[in-house]
């Protein structure tokens, strides 16, 4: 545990995106099996425990914690985690008191039933210091939060090994923690584990944010241009029997989307957007959000939400791989499949034929009446190559749009950012009441956030744990793709994709926009 406690630590004081990767690459290397199995879960988001809520950690300090300097600690830190690590008072060592590893924590919990739980934690928190503690409460309510995606944690890996991090992705589904088969493979002790490789994920080819001023360097003829759908883009993976529909990120959706898998009676990979469709009409993202993240579906469910995917393109024709292919090779192929197969609940998401930038950026701009997102731009020679390189695929999105907005609340922020306000719920007037439209993170700079933490500081009404309630004094501009309507919000509307544009340190709070502008941009 203790080795596992200084990763976690090292990674989280280490900025650069390198630095981390050379940190779990000699970790990975110096640490036997299981543990550097177990570690590789935590960091993927593939071990979880069930059973140990941060409520429950909570109970457990405070039986040995005053609560109200608890209580006071909580508000300066901001973390649980952290502030239970450090808080917790040392005991004198015990006899057979020694520090467990990562795999015996691992182990232990998966064999405990729930009344057992918390004993084992406490136990385990009385042996450690406050570094391991800390580490050991990020592992167990699966927060880590440290910096450190799971793409990064496999390509990592895969810098170790002297492999292609597509490699791992592609048979990554079949394997499951600690990951031996994995390990030995990187360390050629044996053949590629085949176990993901019949249905399992093939990683997604990205774009390039495109702002006009790119235009200017490329040429418009070498480029193939397609609507941008609002939808999630996902994977279609049917191989005989295994029937799978992956996000972008390699998570299945099959179970929450039946009526898609239902009709893949096929033997292809194809890659197309997630969508929720009625009499051929695309319904807005919050339609598709009503699908979204449920384990079960029921027949109400899918008869109001119909889900729907429009397909973009096509990497494997039943074993045959298309990836090294152009963009309009493979066009060409998904074409005729889709005409030989028929899929129903699928479409082709039809080409935009433009002779210039000119009448492209014409097109661009009808976008959002029609509940579009954007524009996608490929090479007509591109391959299909994993991750998102340079050049080949670009989105284009339509222009955001922006509403003033008055802070209401603030909330901590997580990681190195704990002990500073930096999660923000916003407001729009409706008459003299300040309704709530949005909540949105924002990555501002350290004298920024230094400022804004002040200021929350400073004009808080109430507390909620680490939630303060402001005087509205605040305005904050909003950026967002789109508005819905919906029924769980109070003030009846759901900002897409909201982001703190800037603050607006000027502008008083009572100019900021009302309820009714943001009214007139709801789509649907």
């Amino acid at each position: 545990m203790n080795r596992f406690a200084a990763l976690i630590d090292s990674l989280v004081f280490t900025p650069s995106r390198n630095g981390k990767m050379r940190l779990l690459a000699d970790y990975f290397a110096h640490t036997p099996a299981p543990d550097r199995g177990w570690a590789l879960a935590a960091l993927t988001g593939t071990l979880v425990f069930h059973e140990a809520k941060p409520a429950a950690i909570r109970q457990l300090v405070l039986s040995r914690v005053d609560p109200d300097l608890f209580a006071w600690s909580y508000d300066y830190v901001g973390d649980l985690a952290e502030t239970a690590a450090l808080i917790w008072p040392e005991r004198h060592p015990q006899a057979n008191s020694l520090p467990p590893s990562l795999s015996e924590v691992v182990d232990a919990l998966h064999a405990a039933k729930r009344a057992e739980v918390m004993g084992l934690i406490e136990g385990w928190m009385d042996t450690l210091d406050a570094s391991a503690r800390f580490a050991l409460l990020k592992l167990i309510t699966g927060s880590l939060r440290i910096g450190v995606s799971a793409r990064l944690a496999k390509t990592a890996l895969a810098e170790w090994g002297r492999l292609n991090v597509d490699d791992i992705e592609e048979c990554w589904h079949g394997l499951t923690p600690p990951y031996q088969a994995l390990f030995a493979w990187l360390e050629g002790r044996a053949e590629r584990p085949d176990e993901g490789l019949g249905a399992g994920f093939r990683p997604l080819m990205l774009a390039h944010p495109l702002d006009e001023e790119d235009m200017a360097g490329l040429d418009a003829a070498a480029y193939c241009a397609e609507w941008k759908w609002d939808g999630i883009r996902v994977q279609l993976v049917a191989r005989g029997a295994e029937r799978r529909i992956y996000s972008r990120t390699g998570d299945e959706l099959s179970g929450a989307f039946p009526d898609l898998a239902d009709h893949m009676s096929f033997d292809a990979v194809l890659d197309g957007e997630l969508l929720v469709v009625r009499d051929g009409v695309v319904a807005p993202f919050n339609d598709l959000q009503q699908r979204l993240n449920r384990k079960q579906v029921t027949a109400k469910t899918l008869q109001e939400f119909p889900a729907f995917v429009r397909l973009y393109d096509m990497l494997f024709d039943r074993a045959e791989d298309l990836r090294s292919l152009g963009f309009l090779e493979r066009r060409a192929r998904l074409e005729r499949w889709y005409e030989e197969v028929r899929p129903r609940r699928m479409d082709l998401s039809p080409m935009v034929p433009f002779a210039g930038w000119d009448e492209l950026k014409a097109l661009r701009a009808g976008a959002r009446e029609a509940g579009i997102e954007g524009l996608m731009l490929k090479r007509c020679d591109s391959p299909y190559t994993a991750g998102r390189p340079k050049g080949p695929w670009f989105k284009w999105k339509r222009g955001a749009l922006t509403l003033d907005t008055v802070l209401m609340y603030a909330q901590r922020g997580h990681g190195k950012r704990s002990s500073y306000y930096s999660d923000f719920t916003f407001g729009a007037w409706r008459g003299d009441e300040l309704v709530p439209v949005g909540k949105a993170y924002f990555g501002f700079t350290d004298a920024e956030l230094v400022e804004l933490d002040r200021w929350v500081r400073n004009h808080t009404t109430k507390r909620f744990g680490p939630v303060r309630e402001v005087a509205p004094g605040l305005v904050l501009e909003v950026a967002f793709d789109s508005v819905h309507r919906s029924g769980r919000h109070k003030s009846g509307l759901a900002m897409r994709f909201p982001r703190v544009h800037r603050i607006r340190w000027d502008k008083p709070a009572h100019e900021a926009d009302r309820l009714e502008t943001l009214e007139r941009m709801v789509v649907g």
